[in-house]
């Protein structure tokens, strides 16, 4: 499957904004972000004048790199979220949320999306008590997560935890630190999610 294998903080600088793909090194002042607040390459630091396409793009890109997906699994994500009764954006959002790797990341048990999506992909999580190695896994509401006996008390592992303990978990899933295992208790609202996403961009780019 293809990767993206250059730097991960070139990506934020591009998008502008913090995408927190390196884990702890996005919550210090090494960020990039921090640093060099522009777009990277020769002449990032120029003004650009960005048109309404570009709006539109820049707002789906972040998206997609905060969720870690290629533009192929994006693009089915969004016709799944056109298939659903309901707002369309919110749907994307929704299901994009209920990707394991990223319910993974979200409970506290990895620093960052990437490494939750190796987690998985090791089969080092499972759902319901079963071993699940898929990290597009939709998960349900009442599902429960938790790490496999051998991968709980890794080092990596209890480090991210407790980091995402510090920093809270978010509402609509429950942790059990102790055990390293959660459920997922509901979908989240709107409201729950990133307010800086502006997902009827999104639905306006792929709808041109």
């Amino acid at each position: 499957m293809a990767r993206y294998l250059d730097s991960k903080c070139r990506l934020c600088r591009r998008e502008g904004t913090k995408l927190f793909l390196k884990g702890e090194r996005c919550f210090s002042d090494k960020c990039a972000i921090e640093r060099r607040n522009y777009i990277p390459g020769q002449h990032g630091q120029r003004r650009r004048k960005v048109s309404d396409y570009g709006l539109h793009l820049r707002e789906k890109q972040k998206v997609k790199r905060v969720y870690g997906l290629m533009e192929g699994q994006f693009r089915n994500c969004f016709e799944d979220a056109e298939r659903m009764p309901g707002v369309t954006g919110e749907n994307l959002l929704i299901l994009l949320e209920r990707r394991l790797d990223n319910v993974v990341f979200r409970l506290g048990f990895s620093s960052s999306r990437v490494e939750a999506r190796q987690i998985v992909s090791h089969g080092q999580v499972l759902v319901n008590g079963r071993k699940v190695n898929i990290p597009s896994y939709l998960v349900k509401p009442g599902d429960a997560v938790a790490m496999t006996s051998r991968a709980r008390d890794h080092v990596r592992v209890r480090g991210a935890l407790e980091s995402a303990m510090r920093r809270g978990v978010p509402s609509w899933l429950e942790v059990d630190s102790e055990k390293v295992s959660g459920v997922f208790r509901a979908l989240p609202a709107r409201a729950d999610l990133p307010s800086d996403f502006n997902e009827n961009l999104i639905v306006e780019l792929y709808s041109k």
